[in-house]
């Protein structure tokens, strides 16, 4: 225990089932895309290092959710519970798409049916209104409360969070085999509305003035107000919107590019028209004067 914080795990066999099962579709997957790429004689559908990405963003899932971090952001620390729901949303969610390439997603595009569903909850309105919805109702006061009291259904709500954080990510970083392809003005639009009611709540929970949040248990050796918890927390769930701030800068450049690379195109097949304009004007005065000779002649 340290400065009076919980060293005790969040053991739950849900939790760790449900982890496992999904670990458990992705070698699968994995051992699909392998099997069709030597049926094929094609490369390494997969490299190492997103095998890898998919794996360490698990693996941190699941610390933040088994390990003693879990029962101090139930039980004690509001601030400590936005820091986990910020990490399991901005980097274990980004990780595990990583760990996603287009050819290990090729059986669900193939599938008629999964290929509709997903693409269904991929869409960008979609992805963002369930993970918006889910994540502020779940932190709707009663609701938040009756989890606080309840270990199994304060995971419930930290893994419906964790999930549908991977379908908000995916217009943005997704394999668009399974996704909707959007364009980077599109995806900058996106990346900026989708954000808006987290970060609205942000600011209530910093400017509110009064705990929201009162049931946590705060250890006295902190010497820490519950509001100034709960402003903490606030602060933290800012960081998000600087991500999106961060994603959109890339497109914002590779917007540019677009349009540069597309100008110049246009300025080439203009300077061709030109040209082939030109040509046809001498082709025509060559004929007309060779015209004009023979009729001399």
């Amino acid at each position: 225990m340290f400065n009076g914080l919980s060293s005790t795990a969040s053991w739950s066999l849900g939790v760790t089932i449900v982890l496992v099962i999904f670990c458990a579709l992705y070698l699968i997957l994995l051992r699909l895309a392998f099997v069709r790429a030597n049926r094929t004689s094609e490369g390494r559908p997969v490299r190492v290092v997103r095998i890898a990405a998919f794996f360490l963003g698990m693996f941190l899932a699941a610390i933040l959710l088994l390990s003693s971090i879990n029962t101090i952001a139930r039980t004690q620390l509001f601030s400590m519970h936005m820091a986990q729901a910020v990490a399991l949303t901005t980097l274990c969610s980004p990780l595990i798409i990583a760990g996603c390439p287009p050819s290990i997603l090729r059986p669900i595009d193939e599938t008629p049916i999964l290929r509709t569903i997903v693409r269904f909850l991929l869409s960008p309105i979609v992805a963002s209104v369930i993970f918006n919805i889910s994540f502020l109702l779940w932190h709707a006061p009663l609701i938040y409360d009756a989890a606080m009291k309840s270990p199994a259904l304060y995971h419930t709500m930290m893994l419906s969070i964790f999930f549908t954080s991977i379908l908000n990510w995916w217009p943005l970083i997704g394999s668009q085999r399974v996704g909707h392809k959007l364009s980077s003005p599109m995806q900058m639009l996106y990346a900026f509305f989708d954000g808006q009611p987290v970060d609205i709540f942000a600011f209530v929970l910093v400017f509110s003035g009064v705990a929201i949040y009162p049931q946590y248990v705060i250890p006295p050796q902190l010497h820490l107000a519950p509001f100034g918890d709960q402003t903490v927390a606030g602060a933290l769930l800012l960081i998000p919107g600087l991500v999106d701030l961060g994603v959109m800068s890339p497109l914002f450049v590779r917007w540019l590019g677009q349009l540069e690379e597309r100008t110049k195109r246009e300025d080439l097949r203009r300077q061709r028209e030109r040209e082939l304009a030109e040509e046809y004007e001498d082709d025509e005065d060559e004929v007309g004067v060779d015209q004009q000779v023979h009729l001399e002649a």
